[in-house]
């Protein structure tokens, strides 16, 4: 098969389309023709030699998540068969003409959906859902505060706690993106080069927040939450060292979590699988959150795709399609 190979650490160039041999399947596993696979922050990090493949995945061909058609199932496979459209959420992988997935970590492809929106899902769904509704448990009337509004992570994240009855509040780089973000269901934003979102939420404060940055972030985000609140990480890109006042955490009866995904045990991402089919699926359907592509690239043109996702001036997803 063809695939997308990161040939040594370093820049976008890097990425290469190369021959690699075709992903064998095995017990519940299922073997998917890629037909789109999503670009994400992570597969950034791995580029780079910063985020090594967890033990067991292919270290060369990142990708945390695609859609495509089902080829193959293997003998303990009960869920899914030949010729279904499904996306899945990978532990590497993705760009490339096949990959080999435990069937419970495919969802079937919304109706209505093309194969690039569906590839825009997975990652970004499975994050949000895990850390702003189980770890950050958001409860319907609640404020949440989503850093970095106009990401993949943050078009879903709006969309998801608008539909089911929750306050927005997005930081973002610009006032274009900031409009963008208030279209698909944000309550307000706050422009962090021309606003300190400290101040300006201080007095208000949130219930929840959904951060990435780390640093100095962490002192501000523990000031501004309401008693009861819950911060949770997910990134940490402008430090993971950090200074935090313990009393602060004490007297408010503060939360302060984080998770990462792409390592977690099967288990896990198929309970997590369920909970999405039940609770995020029927919003696709009623069109009550609908994916945002930004820009969709060919295969060949992974590197392109890259050079875009690091410039940082898209909203939405960018995508890679066969």
């Amino acid at each position: 098969m063809k695939a997308i190979i990161i040939t040594k650490p370093g820049g976008p160039g890097v990425l290469e389309l190369q021959e690699y041999p075709t992903p064998e399947i095995s017990g519940d596993e299922v073997l998917i023709e890629v037909k789109a696979a999503g670009i994400n922050r992570p597969d950034v990090f791995q580029r780079e030699g910063n985020y090594p493949a967890p033990a067991g995945v292919v270290a060369e061909i990142p990708g945390l998540e695609v859609a495509g058609t089902i080829v193959k199932c293997g003998p303990d496979v009960v869920d899914f068969t030949v010729g279904d459209k499904v996306c899945a959420i990978l532990a590497g992988g993705g760009y490339a003409e096949y990959v080999a997935v435990r069937e419970r970590q495919c969802l079937p492809v919304p109706a209505d959906l093309s194969f690039a929106e569906a590839a825009s899902l997975p990652e970004t769904v499975f994050t949000v859902w895990s850390n702003v509704f189980q770890r950050g448990n958001l409860q319907p009337g609640e404020t949440l505060l989503l850093h970095g509004g106009n990401s993949g992570i943050g078009i879903t994240g709006i969309q998801i706690a608008h539909a089911l009855g929750s306050t927005v509040i997005v930081t973002v780089g610009s006032d274009e993106k900031g409009q963008k973000c208030l279209e698909l269901g944000a309550d307000s934003y706050i422009n962090y080069k021309t606003q300190n979102f400290e101040a300006e939420l201080q007095d208000e404060g949130v219930d929840v927040i959904l951060d990435m940055i780390g640093g100095d972030y962490l002192a501000k985000n523990i000031n501004i939450l309401k008693p009861e609140g819950r911060l949770v990480h997910i990134n940490a890109v402008s430090g993971s060292r950090v200074d935090l006042d313990i009393w602060k955490v004490m007297t408010k009866r503060l939360t302060v979590t984080g998770s990462t995904l792409r390592s977690r045990e099967y288990e896990f991402k198929k309970q997590l699988a369920k909970e999405i089919q039940k609770n995020v699926w029927p919003l696709i359907e009623s069109k009550q959150f609908k994916p945002v592509i930004f820009k969709i690239f060919p295969f060949s043109e992974a590197a392109e795709a890259h050079r875009l996702l690091e410039d940082g001036s898209h909203t939405g997803k960018i995508i890679l399609v066969r």
